[in-house]
C-alpha cells in the first residue's frame, strides 16, 4: 500500500483525487459541483450585500508592499473575506476549503499553510489584462483558486470568460454559477475577458510558507 494511504481514518475523496489528477495532468482543473446551488446562493446574498453596503475597493495590481491601481489593467472591485468575522455562508465556504487544504497537504505534501479570498465583481465593461498570480517579491500563492457566483442562466455573449494560456493554446472558461477553477499559480498566465453584465465571484489562493 502506498504510505500516502496507510493512515487508518484516511477517507478517499472522489472529488478532491480527480481535483489532484487534472492538476498533475494539465496543471488546472475546471469543477462544476464544488459548492451545491443552495451554498452559491447564500454565498451571492453575502456578497451582494457586502457591494450594496459600498464595502467594496477598487482592485490593484501588486501586492500589498507595492500595489497600484491600473484600471487599464484590471477594473475589478473586491472586498477581502476575513474567515475569523465569517457569516453562516462565508463558513460553509472555507470549511470545504479547510479540507480541500487538508486533503492536498495530507495525499499530495504541498505544504499549504495559509489562504487568502476575496469577493470580486467585475461592472460592465470591465477586463483584467493578461498576467500571472505571483510577484516578484512573494511567491507564496501555490494554487488559484475562482469559484462563479453569477446568475443561473449566464450565456455567452455575457463575455466575462477566464482565459488560461497553456502552452500557446489557449483555454477559454465561461462563468457559470458555481463552477470553481483551480490552477497553478506561478504557472498558468491568464485574463478575464471583457466583461458585458455584471460578473461575481470568490477569488483566493492557497499559500505555501
Amino acid at each position: 500500500m502506498s504510505l500516502l494511504f496507510e493512515s487508518l481514518d484516511f477517507v478517499e475523496n472522489p472529488l478532491f483525487e480527480r481535483i489532484i489528477s487534472d492538476l498533475t495532468q494539465q496543471q488546472y482543473s475546471i469543477v462544476d459541483g464544488f459548492f451545491t446551488d443552495g451554498e452559491v446562493h447564500l454565498l451571492r446574498k453575502a456578497l451582494l450585500k457586502a457591494y450594496e453596503e459600498d464595502a467594496f475597493k477598487k482592485a490593484a495590481i501588486g501586492n500589498r508592499l507595492n500595489e497600484t491601481i491600473e484600471q487599464s489593467i484590471r477594473g475589478d472591485l473586491i472586498f477581502w473575506i476575513d474567515e475569523t468575522k465569517a457569516n453562516a455562508s462565508e463558513s460553509l465556504f472555507f470549511n470545504k476549503i479547510n479540507n480541500l487544504i487538508g486533503y492536498l497537504n495530507k495525499t499530495c505534501f504541498l505544504g499549504i499553510l495559509q489562504k487568502e479570498f476575496h469577493y470580486a465583481v467585475y461592472p460592465k465593461g470591465t477586463f483584467y489584462k493578461k498576467h500571472i498570480d505571483t510577484f516578484q517579491n512573494d511567491d507564496r500563492r501555490k494554487l488559484s483558486f475562482v469559484c462563479y457566483l453569477n446568475e443561473d442562466g449566464w450565456q455567452k455573449e455575457n463575455g466575462g470568460e477566464l482565459v488560461l494560456y497553456l502552452n500557446e493554446v489557449e483555454k477559454a472558461i465561461f462563468p457559470l454559477p458555481g463552477r470553481v477553477v483551480i490552477f497553478e499559480s506561478q504557472i498558468i498566465e491568464h485574463e478575464v475577458k471583457l466583461v458585458n453584465t455584471e460578473r461575481l465571484s470568490i477569488t483566493g489562493w492557497l499559500k505555501t510558507r
